[in-house]
């Protein structure tokens, strides 16, 4: 184990150094100059001058490229000069309120669409099999900004019953926290209880008809056992691979979320700095996500490793 392990860190390495060179090669190719971009056109030559060598932008892209990376390996992430704070400081300040919606985002959908799957399974071809599996398409098929504009005109407008904007974490105001969550979990973790809700029920089809459930239920075990205890268990392998693509996709793709709900995260904070040409943000911040990403990835493979111990041999 310990061998697959240091397998999987070795690769998340080199993933992490070409991300690092593709965040930093895609950043040049934004147009204008960022200097002027950031600050705006009227400020003076010399000023303009000042920061420019200051980013290090009349130096070689090479030279750019591993100053760049240095100081992220020290932990100096650079400094924003359109929020004019330490990248540090905005980073440490917006990250917490990605990961709470990510985090629950992702728990919520692996959680309601595990339940879901092995009920349209255990329920297969009566109207409750139907009726999901129609919602989970639907789901699907709907786009989460989509969902975020229809929840709102209900729910805030028309209702009144919850806040349409704004985030608190919930060691800040519990109640609060509570009310202003609901509506941006839905939105980021539908698709995700609805991939769920798929591949449970694929999954739960092949293992329902395994000779080792037969087994089960002939020695006279209770139907819910069964179902829970044997074919729940053994039809989880798949949705340990989705996990970490659930994660991935609830902390690096809440950026529209962020932004429709006027939530403080890292999400909004790379859309700021992709229109303002915040370099050292951007950079720092695509690199960070990466890195998150990357540590999910490998917390996966490693549960998948324990999970089916055949992984651990190739």
């Amino acid at each position: 184990m310990g061998r697959f392990i240091l397998k999987r860190l070795w690769q998340t390495l080199i993933i992490l150094l070409l991300v690092s060179v593709v965040a930093f090669m895609l950043i040049q190719f934004i147009p204008g100059d960022p200097v002027y971009v950031m600050l705006g056109e009227n400020i003076s030559k010399e000023y303009h001058d000042t920061v420019y060598e200051s980013m290090g932008l009349n130096q070689p892209l090479t030279t750019q490229y591993f100053n760049w990376l240095g100081n992220m390996l020290r932990g100096d992430m650079g400094y924003s000069y359109h929020f004019r704070k330490n990248v540090n400081q905005l980073i440490a300040s917006r990250l917490p309120v990605t990961l709470t919606l990510g985090i629950i985002s992702a728990v919520v959908s692996v959680v309601l669409g595990v339940f879901f799957g092995a009920v349209t399974a255990v329920k297969r071809g009566t109207a409750t099999d139907t009726t999901l599996t129609v919602l989970a398409n639907i789901g699907l098929a709907t786009p989460s900004f989509w969902i975020a504009v229809l929840l709102v005109y209900i729910f805030s407008v028309k209702l009144g019953w919850l806040p349409a904007v704004g985030f608190t974490l919930p060691w800040v105001n519990f109640q609060k926290s509570i009310r202003q969550m609901i509506l941006p979990v839905i939105c980021m973790s539908m698709g995700g209880v609805a991939s769920y809700t798929r591949q449970m029920r694929s999954s739960m089809l092949e293992v329902i008809h395994q000779d080792y459930v037969r087994t089960a239920r002939s020695k006279g075990l209770p139907e819910n056992k069964v179902i829970w205890r044997y074919a729940v268990k053994n039809s989880l392998i798949p949705i340990l691979t989705m996990a970490s693509t659930t994660l991935r996709g609830c902390i690096g793709g809440s950026a529209i979320i962020e932004t429709m709900f006027n939530i403080v995260g890292m999400g909004q904070i790379m859309v700021i700095a992709i229109n303002y040409c915040d370099y050292q943000l951007l950079q720092s911040s695509l690199f960070f996500m990466a890195g998150i990403t990357c540590l999910c990835n490998l917390i996966v493979d490693i549960a998948y490793a324990y999970a089916d111990p055949r992984i651990r041999l190739e």
